[in-house]
């Protein structure tokens, strides 16, 4: 379950996630784009935000951007540092590259082997109420009983390519897709959809 919050959030989130995605090698060079579908991980431990965001844009491209909420920085994640916000219940948070954090990518990798969905969304409102909100894109991992447990020491850093990103877990390695409808490698994988298209592979492990 992951818990939101009614509050402003200074910068905004496209403001941070914007810039940051014209310095990428995987961005598709279009600027005017907007988040079209996002899904929430559940870190279990509970004290590490995860959004995936599909950014669309006119032209019909689409970018997968997950990125994670920190209290604090990532230990040595400046290279995966996009900037910080104010958020007005939570206060000051670190946004970083999701595929640089190693609380996503074992979320990630755990959601894939069993065949876990995007987390539930409960929005906490300032008069003490709380409501489910309908994420505005789905996901769900296909499943895979013989892929072991991933744990943070096991995962290396990313690396960008033109059109997704990679990176090392041991003796595996997880692909990230950047620019969503290229082929991935086969394996299990992150399946999502939204109003915009379905059956979207956004990661596999091979």
């Amino acid at each position: 379950m992951a818990i939101l919050h009614q509050a402003t959030i200074n910068p905004t989130k496209d403001q941070v996630v914007g810039p940051w995605l014209e310095t990428r090698p995987w961005w598709d060079g279009i600027a005017e784009r907007g988040p079209v579908g996002t899904f929430r991980l559940d870190d279990p431990a509970g004290e590490v935000g995860i959004e995936c965001f599909l950014f669309g844009s006119a032209s019909g491209s689409t970018l997968f951007v997950p990125v994670t909420y920190r209290s604090a920085p990532l230990p040595d994640g400046d290279a995966h540092l996009l900037g910080t916000m104010q958020h007005s219940v939570l206060g000051e948070r670190w946004v970083h590259d999701g595929c640089g954090d190693p609380v996503f990518v074992t979320t990630l990798a755990e959601t894939i082997r069993t065949g876990g969905t995007h987390a539930r969304l409960d929005y906490h409102r300032a008069d003490g109420s709380v409501v489910e909100r309908e994420p505005t894109a789905t996901a769900r991992g296909s499943g895979a009983a013989d892929l072991a447990d991933i744990t943070p020491d096991q995962v290396g850093r990313p690396t960008d390519h033109d059109d997704r990103t990679v990176v090392s877990l041991g003796a595996l390695t997880l692909t990230v897709v950047r620019r969503v409808g290229a082929e991935l490698p086969a394996g299990p994988g992150l399946v999502a959809r939204f109003a915009g298209g379905t059956d979207l592979v956004l990661a596999t492990i091979g």
